[in-house]
């Protein structure tokens, strides 16, 4: 967080271990998750009419409660950080949930992705220029 707040534009080493000789595919989805969640407090909070709901805050009033106005309801979850693999529980919920540490929840979600996962063919003029690559550095080093 601190490197991405200073202006850095690349996080390297994302999964490596042993000094990048090993990669971990859990460690890698934990790395995904903490660059997701840096990257939205880089996106800063929205300031403006909307976000802020004067006009709300002016209707609800001195003592009243915001959690069941509708503007609560329509705008809660854009500025949350929704992990998927961060267990905010108490540790009596998560421990009758199986208490599964996080290693082992981005290990097993590593596993999901590597059976699961369909990517999308490159576009043939993609794969194409890709291979024209490939050819000419080849051509350079034979």
């Amino acid at each position: 967080m601190t490197a991405a707040l200073a202006g850095a534009n690349m996080i390297y080493g994302l999964g490596m271990v042993e000094l990048g000789m090993t990669m971990d595919f859990g460690l890698l989805v934990a790395d995904n998750e903490f660059v997701r969640m840096i990257r939205r407090m880089l996106d800063g909070v929205p300031v403006n009419d909307q976000s802020m709901a004067v006009d709300v805050i002016r209707e609800v009033g001195i003592g009243g409660e915001f959690v069941t106005h509708q503007h609560t309801f329509e705008n809660f979850k854009q500025n949350q950080s929704q992990s998927q693999l961060i267990d905010r529980n108490t540790r009596g919920v998560w421990k009758d949930g199986g208490g599964k540490d996080m290693h082992t929840r981005c290990n097993e979600f590593a596993r999901e992705i590597l059976a699961t996962h369909k990517p999308e063919p490159l576009a043939e003029d993609v794969a194409k220029t890709l291979r024209d690559i490939v050819t000419e550095a080849e051509k350079e080093f034979s």
